[in-house]
């Protein structure tokens, strides 16, 4: 299966980092093109001096790591594509030229399932999307979790509780399931 990762879900640190961990893990391929990921660095700015360095930084890692992940537009597709945003149309483009079968994104209202469909292509919210690999991967979904758990908390040095950290993550589904998962 093939997921195109919008900037919305790029952007954060820990979503960014169990998705592309269950990528790794073969549980999808993720897909980008060069404006979106541009769009992640500039975004990054906000956050003050720096932070877009590491973000580029973070990108030239996600290159090397998933080479083929990156999609070229042909010119003239976004053309013929429509969305209520038109800012969001170069996503949907990146979307159908790498053969994409859904776009993660938390933005339900500019990729309505109506005008996806015809391109046959589906929209799933990272906690509904990581849900469900989750439910058929739970060990490997669960082994990436963990991974980023215990680097957030060596990396703040203080206690990342599994659920609360997933929360903040936007991801409180996924989070109550592991939580909920019988352990050996």
């Amino acid at each position: 299966m093939k997921a195109l990762l919008d900037a919305c879900v790029l952007y954060p640190t820990v979503l960014r980092q169990i998705l592309t961990g269950v990528a790794g893990a073969g549980l999808f391929c993720p897909l980008w093109s060069e404006r979106i990921l541009e769009e992640w660095a500039r975004a990054t700015r906000k956050l003050g001096p720096g932070a877009e360095d590491l973000a580029r930084g973070e990108i030239a890692a996600l290159r090397a790591a998933f080479p083929a992940a990156s999609v070229a537009v042909e010119p003239g597709l976004e053309r013929r594509l429509w969305l209520p945003d038109p800012d969001d149309i170069h996503v949907l483009a990146a979307a159908v030229a790498g053969g994409a079968d859904l776009i993660i994104t938390f933005n339900a209202r500019d990729f309505p399932r109506g005008a996806l469909a015809e391109e046959g292509l589906r929209r799933e919210d990272p906690d509904q999307f990581l849900r469900a690999l989750f439910r058929n991967a739970p060990e490997r979904v669960a082994a990436v979790v963990e991974q980023v758990r215990a680097e957030a908390e060596r990396l703040s040095g203080v206690p990342q509780p599994v659920r609360a950290l997933l929360k903040r993550a936007r991801l409180p589904r996924l989070g109550k399931a592991l939580v909920a998962a019988p352990h050996d």
